[in-house]
């Protein structure tokens, strides 16, 4: 089913002409020739995206705009003008507009933008879906994201899961989701409806870790004067137990371990009887631990009876169109735990967010989104939210005024690079075009025309 778009507009050439043009763009094309009428137009036509010219004859285009954010803040509505005023411009994203064109309308241009609404608008209706199941506690493979990336791991995984005994080795960078992953693994298992144990490795005190996975027996050492105590491999008996940060544990440890994903027996500290259990182990690390293998600090045999599945959760600033669809799920998260009716992120926040390096990965785009979502009291976020981030990024540094510029091992387009030093530049300059020509060494006029060759929008810019 085509994309449903309203125009309005009281001129009627204008309208006309691009009901034409968007009909052939196979867009669902309705025409609103009086502004009194849209409110009634927009309940009856249901538009995915309205265009909104904003200069009207019997009403202020940008009232028209107000009026309708209120009442239908989900639709994006992209403003049209033939007039260059970049106040009204600045006035109108504020008002909640998503984007804003200038007339004579370039095709290309129009498209461009219609495809942002319309994949923000895609974005929401998804994460919308995966609430309503993680409400339910229910994991999906579509939960870790959309790249293809991420989606084969969550495919190979799915698969390796429903097996209920094969160990699987989880490693990644701190915060890429590998506890998220594991639970996914239990949920998808024959051991589901069994307990979920999770373990931190690097937390727990090395004098007490030998107690925490396998138990003690009363006065098993200073301190053990209570009754008999369970590890955690027995609460783990008949389901699935994660033993994060699996590379902190010790060597001696690791040999007891050994035993236990071998035999699947054990003894409590100072017990006397073995303990049998069944258990699927799962482990992950931020480490690489064959190289930790290598280096002497974990045991051969035990990184080989883990490593029967591997997987390698990368950092969320490889599979960069994640990010967006992630940050839209803590969006919704918090607004609602907040109370806040925030709608959306405008094309500017989001090209901030993607271009962020996110070295504390999910879990850090997680605490931004809670910052952000916590001290707006707007509707709809922009990269004037996300400002805070510019200090702390890391694409690009300067030190001493020498310029460092870091190329990922899989290298990268110069127009992301070209596109990345204008926004921050623009950011860092409060959008101040002028100011922004200088520091980068161009003329105004050079400014712009790179500006329009990458597609970043003018308007949105204070002179």
């Amino acid at each position: 089913m085509s994309s449903k778009i309203l125009v309005v507009d009281d001129d009627d050439l204008v309208a006309g002409s691009l009901k034409k043009v968007l009909s052939k763009l196979d867009y669902t094309v309705e025409i609103c020739l009086h502004a009194s009428e849209i409110e009634e137009m927009v309940s009856d036509f249901q538009p995915d995206v309205i265009l909104l010219d904003i200069y009207l004859t019997t009403h202020n285009g940008i009232d028209v705009l107000r009026g309708l954010k209120k009442k239908y803040a989900s639709i994006p509505v992209i403003m049209i003008t033939g007039y260059a005023d970049v106040k009204i411009a600045v006035t109108a994203i504020k008002s909640g507009a998503f984007d804003f064109l200038l007339k004579p309308i370039d095709l290309d241009q129009l498209r461009a933008v219609l495809d942002k609404a319309l994949e923000n608008i895609r974005l929401k209706s998804e994460v919308n879906k995966l609430q309503t199941l993680l409400e339910d506690n229910e994991l999906t493979r579509e939960y870790f994201g959309k790249s293809s990336k991420i989606q084969r791991i969550a495919a190979a995984v799915e698969k390796l899961s429903k097996s209920g005994d094969t160990t699987i080795l989880l490693e990644g960078e701190s915060g890429t989701g590998k506890e998220v992953f594991a639970r996914f693994i239990h949920q998808k298992s024959p051991r589901k409806n069994a307990p979920f144990i999770t373990i931190n490795c690097a937390t727990i005190p090395k004098d007490l870790a030998e107690s925490e996975l396998f138990g003690h027996e009363r006065g098993a050492f200073t301190g053990a004067s209570t009754k008999t105590k369970l590890g955690k491999f027995e609460l783990a008996d008949g389901g699935t137990i994660l033993l994060d940060e699996i590379g902190e544990l010790t060597l001696d440890l690791q040999v007891k371990l050994l035993r236990v994903l071998q035999e699947k027996r054990f003894y409590r500290l100072g017990g006397e009887k073995e303990v049998s259990v069944n258990v699927r182990v799962l482990a992950a690390t931020n480490r690489n631990l064959e190289e930790e293998v290598a280096r002497g600090s974990f045991r051969e045999d035990l990184y080989y009876r883990l490593n029967v599945a591997k997987f390698t959760i990368p950092p969320l600033r490889e599979r960069k169109e994640d990010i967006v669809f992630i940050a839209y799920s803590f969006l919704n998260e918090f607004s609602q735990k907040f109370g806040k009716n925030i709608h959306g992120i405008d094309p500017s926040g989001m090209e901030l967010l993607k271009s962020y390096y996110w070295k504390g990965n999910i879990r850090e785009l997680r605490n931004v989104m809670e910052r952000v979502v916590l001290l707006t009291e707007e509707e709809e976020l922009t990269e004037n939210h996300f400002a805070f981030l510019i200090d702390k990024k890391n694409i690009v540094e300067t030190e001493d005024d020498k310029f460092i510029l870091q190329v990922p091992p899989k290298g990268v387009k110069i127009d992301l690079v070209l596109k990345t030093l204008i926004l921050k530049t623009l950011a860092i300059t409060k959008g101040n075009q002028v100011k922004a020509a200088k520091v980068l060494g161009l003329s105004r006029s050079k400014l712009r025309y790179r500006m329009e060759q990458l597609g970043i929008e003018v308007t949105k810019n204070v002179n």
